[in-house]
């Protein structure tokens, strides 16, 4: 139900391809994603960004095969202060669209129904765009905004501390039967 109430607000022609009218071979698209673009989806995990988006549409006769370029420039808050912060992506992947009914637990395979002649590529940009963004962002050392870094370390509820240290002081309370754990993640540390 997300997907589409996502695909209804995004709904724009300039992301329609009407497949149905392509000769059988290589199409080539391109677009341009801007801080509109992800301003039109609520709860957005990204809310400014620029990118260039090509793909490379094979339409083959039982289905189309899609590959993305997505290159561009994500805004994103810092993990450490909190701050905005650019994340450049770089990445490439692959769809398969097969023409049919059958239903498919793969992400990467999309059923295209036989009643449908356009295909909505918006949601798919903004998937990938998504799961291009690295776990964690962080500005490179030394370039998080020092002021709320101060801040942020004065209302740390747990001072930083060695992993050795923290166990030694508090071995008196750790169960017995955890012992052996204990044991196991120290020599998986030391490898």
């Amino acid at each position: 139900m997300l997907n589409n109430l996502i695909r209804k607000a995004m709904k724009n022609k300039a992301y329609i391809i009407p497949f149905a009218g392509l000769k059988d071979e290589k199409h080539t698209f391109t677009y341009q994603i801007d801080d509109t673009f992800f301003e039109s989806i609520e709860n957005a995990l990204i809310r400014k960004g620029n990118f260039n988006v090509t793909l490379e549409l094979d339409k083959k006769e039982r289905m189309m095969i899609a590959d993305f370029r997505i290159k561009g420039i994500a805004v994103l808050e810092c993990d450490r202060c909190n701050t905005p912060m650019e994340q450049e992506i770089d990445k490439e992947y692959q769809l398969i669209y097969k023409f049919g009914t059958e239903e498919y637990d793969d992400e990467t395979l999309i059923t295209i129904y036989p009643e449908e002649y356009e295909l909505d590529v918006s949601q798919d940009i903004l998937e990938l765009i998504n799961v291009s963004i690295p776990f964690k962002n962080t500005h490179k050392e030394g370039m998080c905004d020092q002021e709320a870094i101060k801040i942020l370390n004065e209302y740390l509820l747990v001072e930083e501390s060695d992993d050795e240290d923290f166990e030694e002081e508090n071995e008196e309370e750790i169960d017995p039967r955890w012992e052996g754990l204990k044991d196991f993640n120290k020599g998986l540390r030391d490898n």
